[in-house]
């Protein structure tokens, strides 16, 4: 059970009199909000004042930045809307590069940060404290958009619109910023009773969804690329009925991993970095790519040549045709799924689907087993073994996220999500995303009624980034198993130089006994060899709060199949 108990989780019960925090609190309160991230600051008291008359449950990070990966957790975790505190200057821009994940994931958040006082906005050097020239323009390439409210009455409606423009699609954060004595000083204004934010409507064009059907029915050679818009979109069950209808073999990148079933008859699995894949899916005669940039991890390092007509669904319509021309349906990709999929007619035969004689079927059987002998050529058994073990001992719903580590590089290629989340920090690809994010997916699941353990899975080199959340984890009891994959340095940067260079340079680290610093802040840890890698998670699944379980190993990556373009 999490600990939200008042002397831990939030602050005690204010008595001053209703202010601009309290209209802050009441419209997030109204909008839905149950639970919101980050930590106090100087000008931003106001704001924590006014919990102390609400209901807000409050999870404090020891650095914003992993804050913000928390919030980026809870809404992946339970498709709710993250919610951010941030102080003022120093605090608001140690949030941005969780931000950036956030936003390049399209993940629905609001930040609110506090401002110095009115009188000091302008870009006056008026010597104040955290002061900044132009604060929201610092969050300008990390956020949907920026807004600075200078009146109390504002503060409803200004929320009431950032959390809309949150959950439409393209989804992200969402910046809001109030200064302090806005945010402080007594207010005319009633409580805040009720507040409304739905959805813009995002469906695609009728025009397009006629032409990409007229493609469509009449390709032999149909192929999907699900990408992480699939997901945001909760296009699925389109997806799945779409590939059936056409016979077409699907392939998932890394933030669409889980979009479609693993084991299914056209899945070829999340391969995507695999020459094979990338043969099979340049052979399209149409290729649907569905949220996906088809950008650097998703083109094979931009080997990736299609000879084929491509239809490109997304929500951003600067996604559309930034890499490669196609037909481009600028749309929620749930919307524009179910469109294509209302319109499309099963071919009663079937026969249509032919691959130069080949059946759909059998060319994704063939694919895959010609992936797994590639593998199996390279003295992978060590690393297939560990990443087969770490999927026997997760249970099938558990939801996971993943840092920036070889050992989720390999997980954007062979995880089965089964019934749980694949998570991970692909969109941005900044280091310390696992444990804070699973932090707060952990939080998310037991605020929505929905109570069960993560995994976090992280290297040495990116645990360090958030090792400090330790001690968030033990104050809430979170239960969140944290894999720490121990390998002395940063890994794959090591495996790059040396590929590159013949040696690697700045890539050792030196580094805690993780076991003992787990320790220190109370959080039950054990070191065990990479064969038992299985045995421990399966007790740190079964016990109480957070635990770490720490492996000291050298895991290689499989070697990459661009550079044989």
């Amino acid at each position: 059970m999490i600990d939200f108990d008042p002397g831990t989780a939030a602050p005690t019960k204010g008595t001053g009199a209703r202010n601009g925090g309290d209209l802050v609190v009441e419209t997030l309160e109204a909008l839905g909000a149950k639970t919101v991230f980050g930590i106090p600051g100087q000008h931003a008291l106001g704001l924590f004042d006014a919990m102390g008359r609400g209901n807000l449950q409050f999870v404090s990070s020891r650095v914003e930045n992993n804050s913000a990966f928390a919030a980026d957790g809870y809404s992946r975790a339970t498709g709710e809307v993250g919610v951010l505190f941030l102080s003022t200057g120093p605090g608001a821009l140690t949030s941005l590069a969780g931000l950036q994940e956030a936003y390049a994931t399209g993940v629905p958040m609001v930040v609110v940060a506090s401002q110095i006082p009115l009188e000091g906005l302008g870009a006056r050097r008026k010597g104040m404290l955290h002061q900044l020239d132009d604060q929201k323009a610092s969050a300008a390439n990390v956020t949907k958009s920026q807004r600075l409210i200078q009146h109390a009455s504002g503060i409803p409606s200004a929320i009431q619109d950032a959390w809309t423009e949150a959950i439409s699609s393209p989804q992200g954060p969402v910046w809001i910023e109030i200064p302090q004595n806005v945010l402080l000083d007594p207010i005319m204004v009633p409580p805040v009773e009720d507040a409304l934010a739905e959805a813009a409507d995002n469906p695609p064009r009728v025009e397009l969804v006629r032409e990409a059907v007229k493609w469509l029915a009449a390709a032999e050679r149909p192929a999907i690329i699900a990408g992480g818009g699939t997901r945001r979109g909760r296009a699925e069950k389109s997806l799945l009925s779409i590939a059936e209808k056409l016979r077409a073999p699907v392939i998932c990148t890394p933030g669409g991993n889980g979009a479609f079933p693993w084991n299914h008859e056209l899945s070829l699995q999340s391969w995507i970095e695999d020459r094979h894949m990338t043969d099979l899916l340049e052979d399209a005669d149409v290729l649907v790519v569905i949220g996906s940039s088809l950008g650097e991890v998703t083109s094979n390092y931009f080997t990736f040549a299609p000879r084929g007509k491509i239809i490109q669904i997304d929500a951003e319509p600067r996604v559309l045709e930034s890499n490669r021309p196609g037909l481009g349906i600028r749309a929620d990709a749930g919307q524009a799924l179910a469109a294509l999929d209302e319109a499309l007619e099963v071919d009663p035969s079937g026969a249509k689907a032919n691959w130069h004689g080949t059946a759909p079927e059998e060319l994704v059987k063939e694919s895959v087993a010609k992936v797994r002998a590639r593998l199996e050529s390279q003295d992978l058994g060590k690393e297939l073994k560990f990443m087969a073990d770490i999927r026997q001992a997760v249970p099938a719903d558990m939801q996971t996220f993943w840092d920036m580590t070889i050992a989720a590089y390999w997980g954007w290629s062979c995880w089965d999500a089964r019934q749980g989340q694949f998570h991970s920090a692909q969109g941005a690809g900044g280091l310390g995303y696992g444990f804070p994010a699973a932090i707060g997916g952990a939080v998310g699941l037991e605020t929505v009624g929905k109570p069960g353990r993560v995994l976090a899975v992280s290297g040495d080199g990116s645990s360090m980034y958030s090792i400090s959340e330790l001690a968030t984890a033990k104050q809430h009891n979170v239960p969140v198993t944290w894999l720490i994959v121990d390998d002395g340095g940063y890994g794959i940067l090591r495996e790059y130089m040396v590929g590159a260079f013949g040696k690697a340079t700045a890539t050792e680290l030196a580094r805690p006994d993780f076991v003992k610093l787990a320790e220190a802040f109370g959080v039950p840890a054990t070191r065990v060899s990479p064969e038992g890698v299985g045995d421990a998670l399966k007790a740190g699944f079964a016990a109480d709060g957070p635990n770490v379980v720490v492996v000291e190993t050298l895991l290689k990556m499989f070697a990459p199949t661009h550079l044989e373009a």
